[in-house]
């Protein structure tokens, strides 16, 4: 296993592009991390082009405004590529066809200026999982019903944020990839807009080459994140150098966000089947 590394600035020079997760390594949901916004501002004035890759399941430009309001600076980032742009697209794919959003009122966003016709779950063609209605309180096991039904006249899901957990303040709270992982292990069809997959990461590196001017080879790649399920296995699968951040949604399984145990960390990246390039409590320059 790499071992931990204090400063960000001791590998940053290996890079061109950066493909940065937002939630758990830039903010909370509650608030920005000064320490890792100022660490990304410091890469990019070195030259280093950084790109948001979320699993928000709302456009980028509403993802920046966000980042804004929990206080993340502009100088941080040069463009963002969020779940909410893929699944724009993969409804794009299906016109003319009428959906069930899943999902809290303020993603409603992701489906603006599509034109699409939205149905009753009873009779839409297909289903778009955002999240759960109230994730403060809902479960996945809440939906089993729900999930059931589609099942039964095998409606489609677009997964719309394949994170399964995520954090908000100090708690974590479920998110659209636990609902829709209950309803492929049930036998439904799901195709997830987002990270892990291959999609989104072509979007962000394209994203990057654009405020580069140029092209950027994958080995000048760097993706940053804190999910094991979603961040470290699609970087591993799209071919990029990974830098894994300890203090996020895994922080308590490594014995705790301020000391993560050495001996954890190598035995999680072993069973995961993939080994960072570095590996950092929080990103620090």
């Amino acid at each position: 296993m790499s071992p931990l590394i204090p400063h960000f600035s001791a590998i940053a020079p290996r890079y061109d592009a950066v493909l940065c997760d937002v939630w758990g390594v830039v903010h909370n949901g509650v608030a920005a991390f000064p320490l890792a916004c100022d660490a990304l501002a410091r890469a990019r004035a070195a030259g280093v082009r950084v790109v948001f890759i979320t699993n928000a399941p709302r456009p980028s430009d509403v993802v920046a405004l966000q980042a804004a309001n929990l206080g993340v600076p502009r100088d941080a980032y040069d463009a963002i590529v969020s779940s909410g742009d893929v699944t724009r697209s993969l409804i794009e794919q299906r016109p003319g066809q009428s959906l069930f959003h899943m999902g809290p009122t303020r993603d409603i966003a992701i489906f603006t200026g599509l034109g699409v016709r939205f149905a009753p779950l009873e009779s839409a063609d297909y289903v778009v999982c955002s999240g759960l209605d109230d994730d403060d309180r809902d479960t996945p096991e809440d939906y089993r019903a729900r999930l059931e039904a589609m099942l039964a006249r095998k409606v489609f899901m677009i997964c719309g944020n394949p994170d399964v957990v995520v954090e908000r303040g100090d708690k974590l709270v479920y998110c659209a990839g636990a609902v829709a992982d209950l309803y492929a292990s049930m036998g439904g069809e799901v195709v997830y807009a987002g990270k892990p997959y291959r999609p989104i990461y072509e979007m962000a590196l394209a994203k990057a080459e654009a405020a580069a001017g140029r092209a950027v080879a994958p080995k000048r790649v760097l993706a940053i994140g804190d999910s094991l399920r979603t961040d470290m296995t699609g970087a591993h699968e799209f071919g990029v150098d990974f830098l894994f951040v300890t203090s996020g949604i895994h922080a308590e399984e490594f014995g705790g966000r301020d000391r993560p145990d050495a001996a954890v960390l190598k035995a999680t990246f072993a069973a995961a089947g993939a080994t960072p390039a570095a590996v950092m409590r929080e990103l620090v320059w």
